[in-house]
């Protein structure tokens, strides 16, 4: 079974977290929310609430084959977290999917993972994203290497997809 860890915080956007999760449990995979604090409800940008089951201080990444970050005003809280940006490196080093969308781009920025290389987020951290060496696309969705990446919940659906196969590749 694959196992798949997600990023939240206060603020995530809602749909970037669920749509995703939802769609990998359809594939009989296990997600297990990260979080700064576990067995803690969290509330999203809409008021839908996810209960975290791990610690984010406590993650180790070889226990998973694949990253789910969502955007929302989570990130820019969850990149300010030594751990956060250690687990993103270490799924980056690994060459593990890492799939982000939206203001996620923030925690691969400030993780330092996105020099030289493309990728896509809201328009609304397109600078930033530029600023941190990346080749910023304004595309529904962008794979570079192991990192998938979408612009708005409008582009669920291809970000989505892409992120199921890039796990099933693995196995390839």
């Amino acid at each position: 079974m694959k196992k798949i860890l997600s990023l939240v915080d206060d603020i995530y956007e809602d749909l970037e977290l669920w749509y995703p999760k939802l769609r990998l449990e359809e594939e009989g995979w296990q997600v297990t929310v990260a979080a700064p604090e576990s067995n803690r409800v969290f509330q999203g940008k809409h008021g839908y609430p996810c209960k975290a089951n791990q610690d984010i201080a406590d993650v180790e990444t070889a226990d998973y084959d694949a990253l789910l970050v969502p955007g929302g005003f989570a990130p820019d809280k969850l990149r300010r977290d030594p751990n956060v940006l250690r687990i993103v490196q270490e799924f980056d080093a690994a060459k593990k999917p890492i799939a982000f969308i939206c203001h996620a781009g923030w925690i691969l920025i400030s993780a330092g993972i996105l020099k030289g290389r493309t990728a896509t987020s809201t328009v609304g951290i397109k600078d930033d994203m530029i600023n941190a060496g990346c080749e910023w696309l304004n595309e529904p969705l962008v794979i570079d290497g192991n990192l998938i990446s979408s612009r708005t919940p409008i582009d669920l659906p291809v970000f989505g997809k892409a992120f199921v196969d890039a796990i099933k590749a693995q196995d390839a």
